[in-house]
């Protein structure tokens, strides 16, 4: 099959282009660079002729109210080319989790590309996929100073890149889901303790302090950026990735 993988010079986006052309199919790269605007439509015809399946990778280059509008005009407009091209199958990433924290401006902003999909008319499949653990790192430089890292304890999933993207690339190769497919790594941590695993793995002497207020994640409530039932469980552990 033709693939055409919008945004597919990223981090996630680079590894489904390989691994799809490494099955055998071709899988097609598109993004600024290669002259493909999303927001503008630019180049998005010729990206999407001849394609079996579209795959939306990019991002939103901030995470702010203005998330919004970038998945919006994106979406309308890639949805509107995959319908001219007659694409039989529209597949993107999210977030697990994403519709439960209204209060967070980049979350809604995800459950609007969704809710954008489903309603499109073209068969889809949305995979979801908990914190990535290259994510980490930044996610304790947010709250952070010189001798302490301020966090929650919000149940955190983590899986690996690598992970997500062979999820994503096997969700793209079968047939649409019409549906959510979500994916996460075998182990739940509180956050303060992934952070505490994290800093003494790199020799990092701060001290981590459980602070509910701290950072992105103090507006998550319970364990909703965990699985449920019937997910698909990545093998890469935090611990190992780390090494």
């Amino acid at each position: 099959m033709k693939f055409a993988v919008i945004g597919g010079t990223g981090l996630i986006g680079s590894q489904v282009v390989r691994n799809l052309n490494e099955a055998g199919h071709e899988a097609v790269p598109h993004s600024p660079s290669t002259g493909v605007d999303l927001l503008t439509g630019q180049g998005l015809d010729a990206a999407l002729d001849g394609a079996d399946v579209v795959v939306n990778l990019t991002n939103s280059p901030t995470f702010d109210d203005a998330s919004l509008a970038f998945f919006r005009t994106s979406m309308d407009n890639l949805v509107a080319a995959a319908k001219k091209a007659g694409t039989g199958h529209f597949v993107i990433l999210s977030i697990v989790g994403v519709d439960q924290v209204p209060e967070l401006d980049y979350y809604r902003a995800k459950t609007l590309q969704e809710d954008i999909l489903k309603d499109s008319g073209v068969p889809y499949s949305i995979v979801r996929a908990t914190q990535f653990m290259e994510f980490v790192d930044a996610v304790l430089s947010w709250t952070s100073d010189e001798t302490t890292v301020r966090l929650p304890g919000t149940p955190i999933q983590p899986i690996a890149a690598a992970d997500v993207a062979a999820a994503v690339s096997d969700v793209s190769a079968g047939k649409p889901l019409n549906g959510i497919l979500e994916v996460g790594g075998p182990d739940v941590y509180p956050l303060t303790e992934l952070g505490r695993i994290t800093l003494s793995a790199k020799g990092d002497t701060r001290s981590v302090a459980l602070d509910e207020t701290a950072g992105m994640f103090s507006a998550v409530k319970g364990d909703v950026l965990t699985t449920k039932d019937g997910a698909r469980i990545a093998a890469t552990r935090y611990l190992d990735w780390l090494k």
